[in-house]
């Protein structure tokens, strides 16, 4: 193994979807990873084992489970671990879901994502990159987004508690010099995603003839990004530490910089598609028309996302690309494999 072993790398919601993937491209590049995740159920914890057990596979991985929120387990997984890099993808997600548990908002993405500071800070960890969300841009209409947009209205909790890291980490870069890069997800999907997604119950509902439910009947955009597209800039910025920028200024303040140690970027594909062209997309792939079931506008949802990603491409020379076409038949695939397996 090559000096990427001496390069620790902690990846929190390594049982996720983009955990997983960023994991196991680490591990392919000959790095040590450690995942940590707490395994809970908010979807079928048997998805989040299998993601583990391919990780298993891969020399130089290292689980650990556990609780962000828990002071004091978050404290013996970083003495142990000697990490020099932490990507922080752990998170209570969606949108939705923070209507009906909004506690499980507060713990996972307010109380876990402090002890993720203060674990970096005490433990001098070189970078931490977190995921931040597309849904920080919450009522603002114009897009694309820019990074240099105002975050001030989020309509969902969930978009607030990921606007709250933003402020959490650039806090801790100000007090304390803590390098840190928040990263702004577009509709991340593809292999191995998550059964509460659009690609996923669109794909399964058209598969087994069951009703699709459409909200705003599907005429709302969303900024598709591939999970490989997601991981390839994770794994670029993650070795460029956030560093001042000096031509940053008190008067006239960019919001994506700052003269302390903290950056934020876009990570999206910035060409949305609508949502009831992608039912279309999926109906191509499976070969079976979509039952449709039209619903209402859902509250904490947008009407359209888009990402300006100049900012990423500036840093990294990257820009997500992957075809919608492309992405989904490589999901369709995917779930098909994955069903035969595991038949719901």
């Amino acid at each position: 193994m090559t000096d990427q072993s001496a390069h620790p790398i902690l990846v929190t919601g390594a049982a996720g979807f983009i955990g997983f993937h960023l994991a196991r491209r680490m591990l392919a590049q000959g790095y040590r990873v450690t995942g940590f995740d707490n395994l809970n159920d908010y979807y079928d914890p048997h998805l989040k084992e299998a993601r583990l057990a391919e990780l298993a596979k891969q020399e130089g991985f290292t689980f650990i489970k556990g609780d962000l929120a828990d002071a004091q387990a978050m404290q013996a997984l970083f003495d142990e671990g000697r990490f020099r890099f932490v990507a922080h993808l752990a998170a209570q997600a969606g949108v939705r879901y923070s209507l009906i548990n909004p506690a499980a908002y507060g713990q996972s993405n307010l109380t876990g994502f402090l002890n993720i500071l203060e674990m970096c800070r005490q433990h001098g960890i070189e970078h931490l990159v977190y995921a931040s969300s597309s849904s920080v841009y919450g009522a603002n209409g114009k897009v694309p987004f820019s990074v240099e947009a105002s975050t001030d209205h989020p309509l969902s909790l969930y978009a607030a508690t990921k606007k709250a890291n933003e402020a959490m980490a650039h806090a801790y870069a100000n007090m304390f010099g803590l390098k840190s890069t928040g990263l702004r997800f577009f509709s991340v999907y593809g292999p191995w995603g998550r059964p509460d997604m659009a690609m996923w119950l669109f794909t399964d509902a058209i598969l087994n003839g069951k009703p699709l439910k459409l909200f705003n009947k599907g005429h709302m955009k969303r900024d598709f990004t591939y999970v490989d597209d997601i991981v390839e800039a994770i794994s670029r910025l993650i070795f460029l530490p956030a560093a001042p920028d000096p031509d940053w200024s008190a008067l006239k303040p960019k919001l994506s910089t700052s003269s302390v140690p903290h950056r934020i970027y876009n990570i999206g594909n910035h060409t949305p598609v609508a949502v009831d062209a992608l039912v279309r997309l999926i109906e191509k792939a499976v070969g079976k028309k979509a039952i449709i079931e039209n619903a209402p506008m859902q509250p904490g949802d947008v009407y359209e996302t888009c990402a300006d990603v100049s900012a990423l491409t500036a840093a990294t020379g990257f820009s997500p690309d992957t075809p919608i076409e492309k992405g989904v038949s490589a999901f369709v695939d995917w779930y098909r494999t994955w069903r035969a397996g595991h038949p719901a």
